[in-house]
């Protein structure tokens, strides 16, 4: 049994891996705007599809490393579009506007996916996957590649957001934007950044998706967006390592529920963990509450 737990550890790893590369984009967005990307899980859908043309319309073969570069980048500047011409404009008015905003993006971005790609795709496999023993467990090549780009991705964030003059600006914007622009800070140019960045993880996330459930849809993001939405959450929306905190948790919940209960019951619980921390931790685990000038 404790073999076997081991092993699901593993596979719990692998979709919190993946889950906190989405929340990152929903957390980055929230702390510099205060508002929540609803077109984000679009976002990660169409880093699955990006990377699946790439692997197979291309005359040449790319090796995983590019690929993974172009997906990013093509999202990224995606995410950099939608934040200039549908989120800009309405920065100074109703929050309901860029909710609804938002939500009409990742209708738009599903609706143009399912007039190319109306059925499910195949991912093709990028390269030979293989099992190595570790321990008395077993672990794929797939499997090690998702943890380690994952990780490599979030702490090359973290990094960016404590060590690096763009991090600074961005966490200057998100204590106060109304100060910010007066020290010369170009607001503009850093939350476009921040939007390319958030973007840029989440077609990641959903290339390394595609890559371990090799089955895409036009609406897979919905789902999928809606789980790293509530990791982000639980974890403390605009924190960046609330986000990975959280994104590890729920998967290793989804998971762990898998393994002691039928499969049915692992939104429910995945739903009510959210419920029971938002109650006793209002900002979720590593979330702080707004600062208030009197």
């Amino acid at each position: 049994m404790l073999s076997y737990l081991a092993q699901q550890s593993i596979n719990a790893l692998q979709l919190g891996s993946i889950y906190a590369l989405i929340a990152l984009g929903y957390s980055m967005v929230y702390g510099v705007l205060t508002m929540i990307n609803f077109a984000h899980g679009d976002l990660f859908m169409l880093g699955a599809f990006a990377c699946m043309i790439l692997a197979t319309l291309l005359p040449v073969h790319l090796p995983f490393v590019i690929i993974l570069l172009l997906v990013m980048v093509l999202v990224g500047l995606l995410g950099t579009a939608i934040e200039r011409f549908a989120y800009r404009p309405l920065r100074g008015g109703p929050r309901v506007s860029a909710i609804i905003t938002a939500l009409g993006c990742g209708l738009l971005i599903e609706s143009l996916t399912l007039v190319k790609f109306p059925y499910a795709q195949s991912m093709p496999p990028l390269f030979n996957n293989t099992i190595h023993p570790f321990l008395g467990l077993t672990i794929s090549t797939l499997q090690i590649l998702i943890i380690g780009v994952a990780i490599t991705l979030m702490i090359a964030l973290d990094f960016l957001i404590r060590k690096t003059a763009y991090g600074i600006a961005m966490r200057a914007i998100s204590f106060d934007a109304r100060i910010v622009p007066l020290m010369g800070v170009p607001v503009n140019r850093v939350i476009s950044m921040t939007f390319f960045i958030g973007a840029g993880l989440g077609g990641a996330a959903g290339m390394l998706y595609g890559m371990a459930y090799p089955v895409i849809a036009p609406l897979m993001g919905v789902l999928v967006g809606w789980k790293a939405f509530v990791a982000a959450v639980i974890g403390g929306i605009g924190s960046i390592r609330g986000a990975v905190l959280g994104g590890f948790i729920l998967g290793a919940v989804e998971v762990m529920t898998v393994v002691f209960l039928p499969s049915t019951y692992r939104d429910l619980i995945s739903y009510s963990l959210l419920l029971l921390i938002l109650i006793f931790k209002p900002f979720g685990i590593l979330g702080s509450p707004p600062n208030q000038k009197v």
